[in-house]
């Protein structure tokens, strides 16, 4: 049996700002708005991924404490050309990296930054051929 990523779905606490970040910062494209039962939502296309959004429901406690790990989602890992145009540009923007761009052990880089909730977003750049 094969199974194949249909969507990413997110809680933010503020379903704009989430979507500018998504679409103007990282070059998603702005798909459309909708419900998610009773919570606003919208959809994103990031990269062929499509990404769910939704606020939270009355009643829903969402705290985003990404200061510890715990089970479950921990962060988005993006492809890039240039990490270290993206990290520049990025940090221009005043986003926080909690990893500033580093070699790894097959010669690609990576680096961590916050997004809006302080979502987790890894950059990756793959190794030269």
């Amino acid at each position: 049996m094969e199974y194949r990523l249909h969507h990413l779905h997110l809680i933010c606490s503020d379903l704009d700002k989430m979507i500018h970040f998504l679409t103007d910062t990282l070059g998603g494209k702005f798909i459309s708005f909708r419900k998610f039962g009773t919570a606003d939502g919208a959809v994103i296309d990031l990269a062929g991924a499509p990404i769910f959004l939704r606020v939270a429901r009355d009643g829903e406690e969402i705290t985003g404490d990404q200061t510890r790990s715990t089970f479950g989602y921990h962060h988005i890992g993006l492809k890039v050309e240039d990490l270290d145009a993206c990290y520049s540009e990025l940090k221009g923007q005043n986003f926080t990296f909690t990893t500033a761009p580093t070699v790894t052990p097959n010669g690609g880089k990576m680096a961590f930054f916050l997004g809006p909730d302080n979502i987790i977003i890894e950059l990756i750049q793959e190794p030269k051929k």
